[in-house]
């Protein structure tokens, strides 16, 4: 078979995250706010969320710490939503960038 792509792949043998297995998604517990759901009413909910769609994209270690950093609480996936929705809503990445970039400097 022809390969497709040259793509070298990160090695993540360092993720701390535990590996999950059929078994644990056999025993998950599915919800919709609070309340528990059948899993095809979790997917049904999942699919009826307008406006989000699930993608996968590879963000390097220090823009994903940075943003874990600033979350706290908050999911650090929202805040990094958040912060590409207000570069693409105000049009001034180049200002939100140098702006970032001197209050980085600050506080070193």
């Amino acid at each position: 078979m022809k390969q497709t792509s040259t793509t070298k792949m990160p090695d993540i043998s360092d993720d701390d995250a535990p590996r999950l297995t059929p078994a644990d998604f056999e025993r998950a517990r599915y919800r919709v706010g609070l309340k528990e759901v059948s899993r095809a009413d979790w997917q049904t909910a999942v699919r009826a969320r307008v406006g989000k769609r699930r993608i996968n994209i590879m963000l390097d270690a220090p823009i994903v710490e940075h943003f874990k950093t600033l979350a706290g609480k908050r999911g650090y996936q929202t805040l990094i939503n958040d912060t590409l929705r207000r570069v693409i809503e105000t049009g001034r990445l180049e200002a939100d960038l140098r702006r970032v970039i001197r209050e980085e400097l600050h506080s070193v």
